[in-house]
């Protein structure tokens, strides 16, 4: 299931698949998985959101797990997006269709088709698993704003310098229709862009390195991970 779904697998050294596979297997024993819109849910499915997932926690000490999400809802496809969750999740009035959703204090939401995708397409500079779960990393700090835990002033001055300079960068960008190597998407807010550049530092890490080194390198230094070692 890893070889066939998840195309970074391959990259890993050893010690890296090993640790992979450990984590996604308390990712997968501690939350509740449920299969809506008439999803089975199977081994295949939770192998494969709980291995994209944990390709963030590779770099990072300790044994957190993204502990705080309870639930991981699955869809086959596009899915409404709801405004809110009630009665298990049923009520959704709101006809906007969507592919991922991630609560602050609550599920994350996937369709089953777009993570397939995903992890099948290298280097493509798009995964829904890890744009979702970067907002759940981002939410440790009590609030989604594009800045998750940091471990010094240091760390944070230098992450808030890099990140607003990109994040203005791509702004200008989109506004002006230009080509840009992130998703411009990210220039929704700043909690879109810190997903979308975690989704090019692990999709596509060597254009990362040339083209935004210094988004590369806070980035780097966060997820103490070099994904340019992978692909090389």
């Amino acid at each position: 299931m890893l070889e066939q779904n998840v195309w970074h697998y391959a990259y890993l050294s050893r010690p890296q698949q090993r640790k992979l596979r450990e984590r996604l297997r308390v990712f997968i024993a501690e939350k509740e998985w449920v299969g809506c819109g008439g999803l089975e849910m199977t081994d295949e499915v939770k192998v494969t959101v709980a291995a994209q997932a944990c390709l963030l926690l590779l770099g990072m000490p300790g044994n957190y797990c993204f502990d705080h999400v309870q639930t991981i809802l699955v869809y086959p496809g596009a899915f409404l997006r709801p405004s809110e969750l009630q009665n298990q999740y049923g009520v959704v009035d709101e006809e906007m269709a969507a592919h991922g959703e991630a609560w602050r204090r609550g599920p994350v939401i996937l369709s089953w088709d777009r993570v397939l995708e995903d992890g099948h397409y290298p280097h493509d500079g798009h995964n829904l698993v890890l744009h979702e779960f970067a907002h759940q990393i981002d939410a440790l700090d009590g609030e989604m704003g594009g800045t998750p835990p940091l471990g010094s002033t240091r760390q944070w001055k230098r992450w808030h310098d890099v990140m607003e300079g990109e994040f203005h960068r791509l702004e200008n960008a989109v506004r002006r229709g230009w080509p840009t190597l992130l998703d411009d998407y990210g220039a929704t807010n700043r909690a879109e862009f810190f997903a979308v550049a975690t989704e090019c530092f692990f999709e596509q890490p060597e254009e990362l390195w040339k083209h935004h080194p210094e988004l590369f390198d806070v980035l780097h230094d966060f997820y103490r991970l070099n994904p340019v070692e992978w692909v090389a």
